[in-house]
Protein backbone atom coordinates (compact mmCIF):
# COMPACT_ATOMS: atom_id res chain seq x y z
CA UNK A 1 0.00 0.00 0.00
CA UNK A 2 1.26 3.45 -0.88
CA UNK A 3 1.12 6.64 1.14
CA UNK A 4 -2.33 7.93 2.05
CA UNK A 5 -3.91 11.33 1.41
CA UNK A 6 -6.33 12.88 3.91
CA UNK A 7 -8.69 15.78 3.12
CA UNK A 8 -8.23 18.12 6.06
CA UNK A 9 -10.92 20.50 4.84
CA UNK A 10 -13.37 17.60 5.26
CA UNK A 11 -11.89 16.19 8.48
CA UNK A 12 -14.55 14.42 10.55
CA UNK A 13 -15.18 15.65 14.09
CA UNK A 14 -13.67 13.49 16.81
CA UNK A 15 -15.24 13.02 20.24
CA UNK A 16 -12.40 13.15 22.76
CA UNK A 17 -14.79 12.45 25.65
CA UNK A 18 -14.25 8.69 25.74
CA UNK A 19 -10.48 9.06 25.98
CA UNK A 20 -10.63 11.89 28.52
CA UNK A 21 -13.09 9.86 30.65
CA UNK A 22 -10.29 7.31 31.06
CA UNK A 23 -8.09 9.98 32.64
CA UNK A 24 -6.04 10.48 29.48
CA UNK A 25 -4.71 13.96 28.80
CA UNK A 26 -3.93 14.93 25.21
CA UNK A 27 -1.54 17.83 24.83
CA UNK A 28 1.33 19.34 22.92
CA UNK A 29 4.71 18.26 24.29
CA UNK A 30 6.83 20.71 26.26
CA UNK A 31 10.49 21.42 25.48
CA UNK A 32 11.81 20.02 28.81
CA UNK A 33 10.20 16.66 27.93
CA UNK A 34 12.37 16.17 24.84
CA UNK A 35 14.81 13.68 26.33
CA UNK A 36 12.20 11.62 28.20
CA UNK A 37 9.88 11.39 25.19
CA UNK A 38 12.71 10.67 22.74
CA UNK A 39 14.07 7.86 24.90
CA UNK A 40 10.59 6.42 25.41
CA UNK A 41 9.95 6.40 21.64
CA UNK A 42 13.26 4.66 20.94
CA UNK A 43 12.64 2.07 23.68
CA UNK A 44 9.08 1.23 22.58
CA UNK A 45 9.34 1.78 18.80
CA UNK A 46 12.58 2.60 16.99
CA UNK A 47 15.68 4.74 16.75
CA UNK A 48 14.41 6.17 13.45
CA UNK A 49 11.17 7.34 15.05
CA UNK A 50 13.19 8.91 17.85
CA UNK A 51 15.00 11.02 15.26
CA UNK A 52 11.68 12.23 13.84
CA UNK A 53 10.35 13.05 17.31
CA UNK A 54 13.46 15.12 17.95
CA UNK A 55 12.78 17.10 14.77
CA UNK A 56 9.25 17.77 16.08
CA UNK A 57 10.74 19.10 19.31
CA UNK A 58 12.94 21.50 17.32
CA UNK A 59 9.89 23.24 15.83
CA UNK A 60 8.16 26.19 17.46
CA UNK A 61 5.48 25.38 18.39
CA UNK A 62 6.55 21.81 19.06
CA UNK A 63 5.00 19.35 16.58
CA UNK A 64 4.76 16.42 18.99
CA UNK A 65 1.48 15.51 20.67
CA UNK A 66 1.33 13.33 23.78
CA UNK A 67 -1.21 11.16 25.53
CA UNK A 68 -0.53 10.83 29.25
CA UNK A 69 -2.30 9.70 32.39
CA UNK A 70 -1.34 9.37 36.04
CA UNK A 71 1.01 6.49 35.14
CA UNK A 72 2.96 8.51 32.58
CA UNK A 73 3.36 8.55 28.82
CA UNK A 74 0.90 6.39 26.86
CA UNK A 75 1.50 7.52 23.28
CA UNK A 76 2.73 10.18 20.89
CA UNK A 77 2.10 11.55 17.41
CA UNK A 78 4.05 13.92 15.18
CA UNK A 79 3.10 16.22 12.35
CA UNK A 80 5.29 18.10 9.90
CA UNK A 81 8.46 16.20 10.78
CA UNK A 82 9.24 13.84 7.90
CA UNK A 83 8.07 16.56 5.51
CA UNK A 84 5.63 19.48 5.69
CA UNK A 85 2.05 18.25 5.80
CA UNK A 86 3.02 14.70 6.79
CA UNK A 87 1.41 12.87 9.71
CA UNK A 88 3.57 10.51 11.76
CA UNK A 89 5.24 8.76 13.22
CA UNK A 90 2.78 7.83 15.91
CA UNK A 91 2.60 5.10 18.48
CA UNK A 92 0.74 3.96 21.58
CA UNK A 93 2.23 1.79 24.32
CA UNK A 94 1.16 -1.82 23.90
CA UNK A 95 -0.72 -1.88 27.23
CA UNK A 96 -2.72 1.24 26.26
CA UNK A 97 -3.88 0.09 22.81
CA UNK A 98 -7.53 -0.44 21.96
CA UNK A 99 -8.72 2.48 24.10
CA UNK A 100 -9.05 5.14 21.40
CA UNK A 101 -5.76 6.86 22.27
CA UNK A 102 -4.25 6.37 18.81
CA UNK A 103 -7.32 7.84 17.15
CA UNK A 104 -7.33 10.81 19.53
CA UNK A 105 -3.64 11.52 18.83
CA UNK A 106 -4.29 11.20 15.10
CA UNK A 107 -7.06 13.78 15.18
CA UNK A 108 -5.17 16.22 17.47
CA UNK A 109 -2.23 16.14 15.09
CA UNK A 110 -4.31 16.45 11.91
CA UNK A 111 -6.31 19.33 13.43
CA UNK A 112 -3.00 21.06 14.14
CA UNK A 113 -1.78 20.54 10.56
CA UNK A 114 -5.11 21.90 9.29
CA UNK A 115 -4.79 24.96 11.57
CA UNK A 116 -1.46 25.73 9.85
CA UNK A 117 -3.34 26.17 6.58
CA UNK A 118 -2.96 22.78 4.91
CA UNK A 119 -5.91 21.41 2.92
CA UNK A 120 -4.44 17.90 2.79
CA UNK A 121 -2.15 15.74 4.89
CA UNK A 122 -0.07 12.75 3.86
CA UNK A 123 0.23 9.64 5.96
CA UNK A 124 3.53 8.28 4.78
CA UNK A 125 4.31 4.58 4.95
CA UNK A 126 1.05 3.82 6.78
CA UNK A 127 1.05 0.81 9.04
CA UNK A 128 -2.58 0.21 10.05
CA UNK A 129 -4.14 1.18 6.71
CA UNK A 130 -7.63 -0.06 7.67
CA UNK A 131 -7.52 2.16 10.78
CA UNK A 132 -6.83 5.28 8.69
CA UNK A 133 -9.32 4.39 5.97
CA UNK A 134 -12.08 3.77 8.52
CA UNK A 135 -11.52 6.97 10.51
CA UNK A 136 -10.57 9.39 7.74
CA UNK A 137 -11.82 8.16 4.39
CA UNK A 138 -8.17 8.43 3.32
CA UNK A 139 -7.17 7.45 -0.20
CA UNK A 140 -4.00 5.85 -1.51
CA UNK A 141 -1.68 8.15 -3.44
CA UNK A 142 -0.99 6.44 -6.78
CA UNK A 143 2.63 5.52 -7.45
CA UNK A 144 3.77 6.71 -4.02
CA UNK A 145 6.74 4.96 -2.51
CA UNK A 146 6.10 4.22 1.15
CA UNK A 147 9.21 4.00 3.26
CA UNK A 148 11.31 5.97 0.78
CA UNK A 149 12.88 8.02 3.58
CA UNK A 150 13.59 4.91 5.62
CA UNK A 151 15.13 3.21 2.59
CA UNK A 152 17.57 6.09 2.13
CA UNK A 153 19.24 5.08 5.41
CA UNK A 154 20.35 1.68 4.11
Amino acid sequence: MGDLLVRLYDLPRFDYGQVEAQGVVLRRALAPERLVVSEWVEKHFSRHWRAEVEVGFSHQPIDVWLATDKTGLLGFACGDVTARGFFGPTGVAEAARGKGIGAALLFKTLEDIKAKGFAYAVIGDPGPVDFYMRLLDAIEIPNSKPGIYRDLLK
